[in-house]
């Protein structure tokens, strides 16, 4: 019998309506302002859509755009303007950067505590610590699903796929803090089936298009695709869809993964609004 698969949108839809109902009950403007380098479209599809949520959860939102050519001391700048304004809440900046700007350093001068995206080392260093504040949107969104659907994460056997700074080891951070025993892979990994075979929870996170096949999954497996992949039949993920004979749960691609991304980044846009207009405590400060 196929497995289930995990409605994105859905639950997505829940949070975006928890956050714009917290938000009414915060009672006082939130703000996200974004940047955006350059002319990929995919990248002004996501960041509009970004605007559209916070619009629809009622934080307010600045869009900064510029060109691919524009001199990353400019946009540093505009960076260090958005910390230094009080009515801006959290700051995101969209990748991929243009070639000539170092994107460690740009997302770096995004002060730590308006770093919605998480990628701050003061965040992440939290997080590695188990004193997490601010946590990249994706895996957040990936953990708020599992919560959802009850799978049980203390005592597993988890493997993720995938070792990026934006999902891979913030996912295998967050699950080792629910007790899961967490295996990293990455491209180098030999035997790469054998560890996923072994995978209570399989999360692929690398943009290879249906590098998970049904061999490689343990039947009534959790599998969670984060990859988003454009090739000429369309949006594929990580896992091929043939998975789902095989698994118990596991996410479609578009519709899972993407949507919660979204939410959670509204919801952490808000937690950064409350913790520094009202100046509550962040764990180990």
């Amino acid at each position: 019998m196929p497995g289930e698969l995990i409605d994105g949108k859905a639950l997505a839809a829940k949070v975006r309506q928890q956050v714009a109902e917290e938000v009414t009950e915060f009672g006082e403007p939130v703000c996200l302002a974004t940047i955006l380098v350059g002319d990929d479209p995919a990248s002004h599809i996501y960041v509009s859509r970004k605007h559209d949520a916070s619009h629809e959860a009622g934080i307010d939102s600045r869009d900064h755009r510029f060109p691919s050519e524009t001199p990353e001391q400019e946009v540093l700048e505009v960076v260090a303007e958005l910390n230094a304004d009080a009515a801006v809440d959290g700051i995101l900046v969209q990748l991929p950067l243009p070639e000539h700007m170092d994107e460690a350093t740009v997302t770096r001068a995004v002060e730590w505590a308006k770093d919605v995206d998480g990628f701050h080392p003061e965040n992440a260093g939290r997080l590695f610590l188990g004193e997490p504040h601010l946590v990249p949107a994706t895996p957040l969104g990936v953990m708020r699903m599992l919560e959802e659907h009850d799978v049980q994460l203390e005592g597993c056997e988890a493997v993720v796929i995938g070792r990026s700074e934006i999902v891979g080891k913030p996912m295998a951070m967050l699950l080792l803090a629910e007790h899961a025993t967490v295996t990293i892979c990455h491209s180098r990994t030999r035997e790469l089936a054998e560890h996923a075979r072994r995978a209570d929870v399989l999360v692929a996170a690398v943009g290879r298009p249906g590098l998970v096949t049904p061999d490689m999954v343990k039947p009534g497996a959790t599998v969670i695709d984060v990859g988003v992949n454009r090739t000429e039949s369309g949006l594929v993920g990580d896992v091929d869809r043939a998975v789902i004979e095989v698994a118990g749960l596991m996410t479609p691609v578009p519709g899972g993964v993407g949507p919660m991304t979204i939410a959670m980044l509204l919801s952490n846009t808000l937690k950064a609004a409350r913790h520094r207009r009202l100046g509550l405590a962040v764990p180990g400060a």
